[in-house]
Protein backbone atom coordinates (compact mmCIF):
# COMPACT_ATOMS: atom_id res chain seq x y z
CA UNK A 1 0.00 0.00 0.00
CA UNK A 2 1.34 3.25 -0.88
CA UNK A 3 0.86 6.65 0.92
CA UNK A 4 0.47 9.82 -0.99
CA UNK A 5 1.73 12.23 1.49
CA UNK A 6 -0.53 15.03 0.28
CA UNK A 7 -3.82 12.97 0.36
CA UNK A 8 -3.08 13.31 4.56
CA UNK A 9 -4.52 16.13 7.08
CA UNK A 10 -2.43 18.03 8.96
CA UNK A 11 -2.74 15.80 12.02
CA UNK A 12 -1.63 12.93 9.85
CA UNK A 13 1.39 14.47 8.54
CA UNK A 14 2.68 15.86 12.16
CA UNK A 15 2.33 12.30 13.47
CA UNK A 16 4.23 10.66 11.14
CA UNK A 17 6.88 13.41 11.03
CA UNK A 18 6.91 12.86 15.05
CA UNK A 19 7.47 9.10 14.19
CA UNK A 20 10.59 9.62 12.06
CA UNK A 21 11.95 11.95 15.30
CA UNK A 22 11.14 8.95 17.94
CA UNK A 23 12.87 6.86 15.63
CA UNK A 24 15.82 9.13 15.11
CA UNK A 25 16.31 9.53 18.71
CA UNK A 26 15.35 5.95 19.40
CA UNK A 27 19.21 5.11 16.90
CA UNK A 28 21.50 8.08 18.81
CA UNK A 29 19.93 6.20 22.23
CA UNK A 30 20.55 2.72 21.23
CA UNK A 31 24.08 3.87 19.66
CA UNK A 32 25.13 5.83 23.25
CA UNK A 33 23.65 2.43 24.75
CA UNK A 34 26.52 -0.01 22.94
CA UNK A 35 29.26 2.56 23.49
CA UNK A 36 28.39 3.06 27.17
CA UNK A 37 28.27 -0.87 27.37
CA UNK A 38 31.68 -1.09 25.67
CA UNK A 39 33.44 1.04 28.14
CA UNK A 40 31.92 -0.34 31.22
CA UNK A 41 33.23 -3.75 29.50
CA UNK A 42 36.75 -2.13 29.28
CA UNK A 43 36.22 -0.81 32.56
CA UNK A 44 35.55 -4.12 34.49
CA UNK A 45 38.24 -5.58 32.84
CA UNK A 46 41.03 -2.77 33.84
CA UNK A 47 39.12 -3.39 37.83
CA UNK A 48 40.47 -7.05 37.23
CA UNK A 49 43.23 -6.80 35.63
CA UNK A 50 44.21 -3.74 38.77
CA UNK A 51 43.19 -6.40 41.26
CA UNK A 52 45.58 -9.09 40.21
CA UNK A 53 48.64 -7.02 40.77
CA UNK A 54 49.31 -8.16 44.58
CA UNK A 55 53.17 -6.99 44.85
CA UNK A 56 53.81 -2.94 45.58
CA UNK A 57 56.78 -2.88 43.57
CA UNK A 58 54.32 -3.50 40.07
CA UNK A 59 54.56 -0.23 38.25
CA UNK A 60 51.12 1.09 36.92
CA UNK A 61 50.11 3.20 34.32
CA UNK A 62 47.51 5.43 33.38
CA UNK A 63 46.24 6.47 30.54
CA UNK A 64 45.84 10.27 29.73
CA UNK A 65 45.00 11.52 25.80
CA UNK A 66 47.44 10.01 23.43
CA UNK A 67 50.31 9.47 26.91
CA UNK A 68 51.06 6.37 29.79
CA UNK A 69 51.67 8.46 32.88
CA UNK A 70 52.86 6.62 36.27
CA UNK A 71 50.14 6.03 38.42
CA UNK A 72 49.27 4.66 42.03
CA UNK A 73 47.14 1.44 41.73
CA UNK A 74 45.40 2.05 44.68
CA UNK A 75 44.30 5.36 43.10
CA UNK A 76 43.86 4.36 40.13
CA UNK A 77 41.48 1.19 40.70
CA UNK A 78 39.49 3.66 43.27
CA UNK A 79 39.10 5.94 40.03
CA UNK A 80 37.91 2.80 37.92
CA UNK A 81 35.52 1.34 40.32
CA UNK A 82 33.79 4.80 40.42
CA UNK A 83 33.54 5.10 36.83
CA UNK A 84 32.18 1.51 37.12
CA UNK A 85 29.30 2.95 38.79
CA UNK A 86 28.75 6.07 36.81
CA UNK A 87 28.99 3.95 33.58
CA UNK A 88 26.25 1.78 35.32
CA UNK A 89 24.16 4.22 36.13
CA UNK A 90 24.06 5.59 32.95
CA UNK A 91 23.32 2.39 31.51
CA UNK A 92 20.39 2.02 33.16
CA UNK A 93 19.36 5.58 32.51
CA UNK A 94 19.79 4.98 28.86
CA UNK A 95 17.97 1.59 28.80
CA UNK A 96 14.91 3.58 30.58
CA UNK A 97 14.94 5.74 28.09
CA UNK A 98 14.69 3.57 25.16
CA UNK A 99 12.29 1.32 27.12
CA UNK A 100 10.17 5.06 26.65
CA UNK A 101 10.88 6.06 23.09
CA UNK A 102 9.86 1.93 22.57
CA UNK A 103 6.42 2.33 23.85
CA UNK A 104 5.94 5.47 22.24
CA UNK A 105 6.77 4.48 18.95
CA UNK A 106 4.54 1.71 19.21
CA UNK A 107 1.67 3.68 20.39
CA UNK A 108 2.18 5.89 17.71
CA UNK A 109 2.84 3.64 14.73
CA UNK A 110 -0.79 2.50 16.19
CA UNK A 111 -2.33 5.26 15.65
CA UNK A 112 -0.90 6.08 12.40
CA UNK A 113 -2.01 2.84 11.18
CA UNK A 114 -5.90 3.35 12.40
CA UNK A 115 -5.98 6.45 11.01
CA UNK A 116 -4.92 4.72 7.75
CA UNK A 117 -7.15 2.48 7.77
CA UNK A 118 -10.11 4.79 8.79
CA UNK A 119 -9.12 7.09 5.82
CA UNK A 120 -9.24 4.10 3.31
CA UNK A 121 -12.77 3.14 4.92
Amino acid sequence: MTINLDDLDEEQKNKIQNLANLQQTYEIIETQRRQTESHLRETEFAIEELEKVTSEDTTVYKSLGGILVLSDKNKLLDEKKSLKVTLEMRLKTLDQKKSRLENQIKTLTSSIQSDLQNKDD
